[in-house]
């Protein structure tokens, strides 16, 4: 047996040292590696011979390999040609989306791997080789097709011939009648096809197409046989070993010399294999683009932990530096107060960063609840802008309003409601420049539902209503400032996404706002809309809500129970148990309790908390749930299976960081009577102690 033929691979590269070390790398191969060090070297060695790959570097003199791979792929013979582009400069996505976009399977890094570089040029000459092979077969089967062609005459005249031909075929060959039934089929038709001479004839060869091909099979061959001309169609066949196989079928109509119809002759040829290298390839293009798609999310997800790590940390730089200096130095009562004024709106900015992220995740597990209420949109309208003004005032940014009054009251969640409010009120005056101007509209409109809802609402044609006008309550926030492009408002509503999220940037922010807002105006029945102009040319965000909401959907609503607020307490001689690891959050909450009157001792661990409760029995817990060792969850237990064996019972409260509703319900569940988290409130906490004593 002959030796395989050398495959020629191309190397190109303007140093010399880069392709001695191609050739090192590619040795083992044992093919033939041309050398190239310039583009136009590396076109003239193009036009005499064919290449299974070509690694060809990006960055050279004269004419670049973007510029090469763009005439390679101009040409017919080589618009095939695999291209794997190396670089050691050009890594930004934009220039291996470039190298893709000219055709290339691949763009490699220097420096290159060799063990990679070898698996992957391995592959393409491996492809090469078997399409030579094919492409070899195909000319073979079209040279022995044509040979039938022309001795078509003599086949006429002499069936017997024909058959002692066509015995000895590589290729597998049918003959059928003017009716399309099949008279004869040689062995090599008999083994492509897995059925013996007398399975195929009439119409029993149908019976071998794979099931899910038949119908299509059978009545292309029909049409084919009525109109008379060249049949052509790739099918596949259930061979008897019970395996799958694909066939290229060609047929053509027969004449004798006075031109009369004589049948149909035709020919069958095994592309299985081709087709299984097909689907490795598309298997390759579907990964390549998986990849892309996960390479950009993961792009997407390290941005904004980016922006989430400077967004916390920027008020956390205030909040410190102040700190520090007020422990370092004396200042006058001006600057002190100033200073505890910055790092108290520093420290809400934070938290209010952490309550959008909470609010987030509830929305994406869809845990997410409102408390429904009558509410009057107006005063929630009027509270969301008063809480802004400060902040327009400090830009001269113009707030100018238009609220109709005679609004009626919307079944909704108060809070959530001014969330929305507060959320695009603070994004308008965030995103407008100084002095300028935004204005805020409260009216009413008449709306009819979609085509799609008075399809259901409706879906029996003798039972048809009128078609009903909801009225809605339109808010309207409009700006001045810098506007969306067109490009990114399809997106502006979607959590994470920013039109600008690089160090540059001129505005903070987590991407987080808009999208709240839209989930919270979609869990009220209505809908939110962004208009813009343009870059520089402001936008319009439009709130759209039902001003009463169908039975059936309140039914179905789940209310929240409203805490209800008590009064200023006096905790006077109440002695309490505060458990925390962390010191400073310890001697917070100690001190401000005590402010209270009450008596506090101390706990850093789930063992000082027992060894304490041995000794003393306090009135009420305080509790960290996340300890070293042992946590919350474990002093509760321990604290309630002693209670059942004396009767007694300690109220406890669980104070954490650990804030989701599936924290709070097992914290409950667990045996503690109320759960905060942190930073807690404390007249929340203290009207919690309280009451919780007064019961």
């Amino acid at each position: 047996m002959q030796p395989e033929p050398k495959v020629n691979i191309l190397l190109v590269d303007d140093y010399p040292e880069n392709l001695l070390a191609l050739e090192a790398i590619l040795s083992g191969l044992g093919e033939n590696l041309v050398r190239a060090t310039s583009g136009q070297e590396a076109l003239r060695c193009l036009l005499n011979l064919d290449f299974a790959v070509i690694l060809l570097d990006v960055q050279m003199p004269g004419m670049n390999g973007f510029e090469t791979a763009d005439l390679i792929r101009s040409r017919a013979r080589t618009r095939q040609t695999p291209i794997i582009f190396l670089t050691a400069f050009n890594t930004d996505d934009e220039f291996v989306f470039k190298g893709y976009a000219l055709g290339a399977v691949d763009y490699l890094h220097k420096p290159i791997d060799p063990v990679i570089l070898t698996s992957k040029v391995s592959v393409f000459v491996d492809l090469f080789r078997k399409t030579e092979m094919l492409r070899q077969q195909t000319e073979e089967v079209r040279r022995q097709a044509a040979q039938l062609s022309e001795i078509n005459n003599e086949l006429r005249r002499s069936e017997e011939r024909f058959r002692l031909l066509s015995v000895c075929s590589p290729v597998g060959i049918f003959v059928t009648d003017n009716a399309g039934y099949c008279t004869y089929t040689n062995p090599r038709c008999q083994t492509i096809c897995g059925f013996s001479l007398e399975n195929s004839l009439n119409e029993a060869w149908l019976k071998f197409v794979h099931p899910e091909d038949r119908n299509r099979v059978s009545a292309d061959w029909l049409t084919y046989i009525g109109d008379g001309h060249e049949y052509s169609d790739e099918f596949r066949l259930q061979v008897t070993e019970g395996s799958t196989r694909w066939v290229h079928v060609r047929s053509t109509p027969m004449f004798s010399d006075q031109n009369e119809p004589l049948g149909h002759v035709g020919t069958i040829e095994d592309i299985t294999e081709r087709k299984q290298m097909e689907a490795a390839r598309n298997q390759i293009i579907r990964e390549q683009v998986a990849r892309r798609e996960a390479e950009a999310s993961s792009r997407m997800k390290d941005e904004f932990l980016a922006v989430l790590s400077h967004e916390l940390r920027t008020p956390l730089n205030a909040m410190l530096g102040w700190s520090r200096l007020l422990r370092t130095r004396k200042f006058d009562e001006q600057t002190t107060a100033r200073a505890l004024e910055t790092i108290e709106r520093n420290a809400n900015t934070q938290a209010q960063l952490i309550e959008d992220i909470l609010d987030v995740s509830k929305i994406i597990r869809g845990k997410l609840r409102l408390n429904y209420a009558p509410v009057k949109l107006i005063s929630v309208l009027e509270a969301a802008i008063d809480s802004v003004r400060p902040q327009a005032e400090a830009k001269s940014i113009q707030l100018e309003t238009a609220l109709d009054a005679s609004i009626e009251q919307i079944w909704g969640d108060s809070v959530r409601l001014q969330q929305i409010a507060w959320n695009l009120l603070s994004n308008a005056i965030k995103f407008t420049p100084d002095e300028g101007r935004v204005e805020v509209k409260l009216s009413l409109v008449h709306n009819q539902p979609s085509a799609k809802e008075n399809k259901e609402e409706n879906s029996n044609p003798n039972d048809r209503k009128p078609t009903k006008t909801i009225k809605y309550a339109q808010i309207q926030v409009i700006d001045t400032g810098i506007g969306i492009s067109p490009d990114f408002l399809p997106n502006v509503f979607d959590r994470f996404r920013q039109a600008d999220s690089t160090t540059t940037r001129a505005h903070n922010g987590l991407g987080l706002g808009l999208a709240i807002v839209r989930h919270l105006v979609e869990l009220h029945g209505g809908h939110v809309l962004a208009e813009s102009a343009g870059e520089g040319k402001g936008a319009t965000f439009t709130v759209e809500l039902p001003l009463q909401m169908e039975k059936q959907t309140l039914s179905s609503v789940q209310k929240e129970p409203s805490p209800a607020i008590a009064p200023t307490c006096n905790l006077k001689k109440v002695t309490i148990l505060v458990v925390d690891d962390e010191a400073d959050t310890r001697e917070f909450i100690t001190f401000a309790l005590r402010q209270y009157g009450a008596i506090i001792t101390q706990a850093t661990s789930v063992r000082d908390a027992l060894a304490t409760l041995n000794m003393s029995k306090p009135d009420l817990l305080v509790s960290d749930i996340g300890m070293p060792d042992e946590d919350g969850y474990m002093l509760i237990r321990q604290i309630r299976q002693f209670e059942q064996d004396t009767g007694t019972y300690l109220p406890a409260i669980a104070l954490t960081a650990y804030s989701r509703d599936e924290d709070h319900q097992k914290a409950l569940s667990e045996g503690f009577d109320a759960h905060f988290a942190k930073p807690v409130e404390v007249t929340e906490l203290v009207q919690a102690i309280a009451q919780l004593l007064k019961d």
